[in-house]
């Protein structure tokens, strides 16, 4: 027996009330709440790996680094980004910030299209981003979304290289990225000549 699922369109302020008390993260596009999913292990490690690299690096500045725990708002849209920083002082509200200059996603088979397109279009469309990088999880990849005066450019990274993450001014090996998730029998042999 099929189920047909009706669509309810929520206000802005009917989603930010609920998500202070749900157990399920969800992100809000176009009227619509839309619930994440849990993480592979790998995506757990590249994420935990690159907020402490950006935490170490942004200690004692105006900058923050937030995992997804917190969201962005883009316009009346609402996304969980793996991580992102903002460094405007006023970008003070407790639930989801507005301004960040760097966000990152880690890709997953089930994300990977939406963060490459819609995504990508909406965290763009921020004045105040100056780059948008997205992370793989099955071998060591980075690529970074960087505006410039003439729109945006892509830089991609692969093993060996170091990320320039330009926007926060951290220069890292991509290694430091990817540690602990290659010694992972699955992805043994990443790093190794």
């Amino acid at each position: 027996m099929s189920t047909l699922r009706k669509n309810v369109t929520i206000s802005v302020e009917e989603y930010l009330e609920g998500e202070k008390w749900s157990d399920i993260k969800h992100e809000y596009v176009a009227g619509q709440p839309y619930a994440l999913v849990g993480v592979s292990e790998p995506h757990s490690l590249i994420v935990s790996n690159l907020l402490v690299a950006l935490h170490q690096h942004l200690r004692g500045g105006p900058c923050r680094v937030f995992a997804s725990e917190l969201k962005v708002r883009v316009a009346d849209n609402f996304y969980y980004p793996d991580l992102f920083v903002t460094c405007d002082p006023a970008d003070d509200h407790l639930y989801f910030k507005i301004h960040p200059r760097l966000i990152i996603e880690v890709l997953s088979p089930s994300t990977e299209a939406r963060d490459r397109l819609e995504k990508h279009v909406a965290y763009q469309s921020l004045e105040s981003l100056e780059e948008y990088a997205l992370v793989r999880q099955d071998k060591p990849e980075v690529q970074v979304n960087r505006r410039i005066a003439e729109g945006w450019d892509l830089e991609s990274y692969a093993a060996d290289d170091r990320i320039e993450f330009r926007s926060v001014g951290l220069s890292l090996p991509i290694e430091t990225v990817f540690e602990n998730v290659w010694r992972l029998s699955q992805f043994e042999g990443w790093f190794q000549q």
